[in-house]
């Protein structure tokens, strides 16, 4: 703490304080009586000092790092997680804009239980998530993304059954799937043999509007321009995911390619099947491909089948994901959209 100067500040106002532009290099202790303290560089004039934030102060106590995501971090909401905290918390980072998404950061002197507080943050909009070892986004990475219903709005073999006249029978298999309670790849057959008869050309009605998930074209933008490589694995079909790499320019797609025959599909699919293990191995893959850290890597998804590449990579986000992938994942985006992946990562 050599290069940083303390002073006690009895009426201070945290929220406008940590909301205010002048505090981007500053942060607010709160001691043994909660008096907040402000803490910041010793000489704000010279550069290399300015250059410090006060995530590069050592913490001795600092047990776990709380990392609050939303749309706007309003005053009601940075009440609430201070008011849940208030026992153990130790100190606050100021309030960062990120894209479309705003966050901050709490340090806790003891393990919380989040779970009330993620409650009480729906009605606010915002995520709260224990980090520890985070990518950085400062440093070459790769993404890689599952596709239906993580990337784009829609689970496409879903819209595909519908204009068959099955949707109903497709999207029941489809949700157990989902839920981890049918083994993907006898799934994924079953529901592509319903699928049979259906004109290639029907599915252009899908892939020529492929429904972005709000803040997916951000995302790439911001990963893309840190130097990142980003990535679909879908255990959809390349119609889709091929579609997808060229509209937003990704470096790699890795889906299922369905069979057909004199433009029609014949309800079998080519090749092996894009199932969990294979997505966790196609973030190895691509890691190697692109001499990047599995340390250096994220996974993005939301169904049972991303488990297994979520727990490969660095870090494992559920996004708006089943409540088991909720409960296994690194951490978990339910409020807000994919912006808040770039807010996670921004420290």
């Amino acid at each position: 703490m050599s290069l940083y100067n303390a002073y006690l500040a009895n009426s201070l106002n945290v929220y406008d304080y940590l909301a205010g532009e002048h505090c981007a290099q500053t942060c607010v202790v709160i001691g043994p009586t909660q008096l907040p303290t402000v803490l910041l560089p010793l000489d704000t004039v010279s550069q290399s000092h300015f250059s410090l934030t006060a995530t590069q102060v050592a913490w001795p106590c600092a047990v776990e790092h709380v990392v609050i995501t939303a749309p706007t971090i309003t005053r009601e909401l940075f009440s609430v997680c201070c008011d849940y905290l208030a026992a153990n918390l130790q100190a606050i980072l100021p309030i960062k804009q990120t894209l479309n998404c705003q966050s901050f950061e709490l340090f806790s002197n003891s393990h919380l239980e989040l779970a009330p507080l993620v409650q009480l943050l729906v009605q606010y909009g915002g995520d709260v998530n224990v980090v520890s070892d985070l990518p950085r986004l400062d440093q070459p990475g790769l993404v890689v993304l599952d596709m239906d219903s993580t990337s784009i709005t829609i689970e496409c073999i879903d819209e595909i059954a519908k204009l068959a006249g099955v949707g109903e029978e497709v999207a029941q298999i489809t949700e157990l799937a989902m839920q981890g309670e049918l083994d993907f790849a006898q799934s994924l057959r079953a529901r592509v043999a319903k699928l049979q008869g259906i004109k290639l050309s029907l599915l252009d009605e899908i892939a020529d509007e492929l429904p972005l998930m709000p803040g997916m074209i951000e995302l790439v933008e911001q990963f893309k321009a840190h130097g990142w490589k980003v990535a679909i694995a879908s255990g959809g079909f390349t119609y889709f995911a091929d579609n997808l790499k060229q509209l937003l320019a990704l470096d790699d797609a890795v889906s299922n390619v369905l069979a057909v025959e004199d433009g029609v599909l014949t309800g079998e699919l080519i090749g092996r099947i894009v199932d969990a293990q294979v997505k966790a191995d196609t973030v190895v893959a691509l890691a190697a491909k692109y001499n990047v850290s599995l340390s250096q890597t994220i996974a993005i998804g939301d169904g049972a089948n991303d488990l297994v590449m979520m727990k490969q990579a660095g870090l494992g986000i559920a996004y708006h994901a089943k409540p088991l992938v909720q409960q296994q994942a690194s951490v978990a985006i339910n409020q807000g959209n994919l912006c808040a992946v770039i807010g996670l990562l921004t420290r």
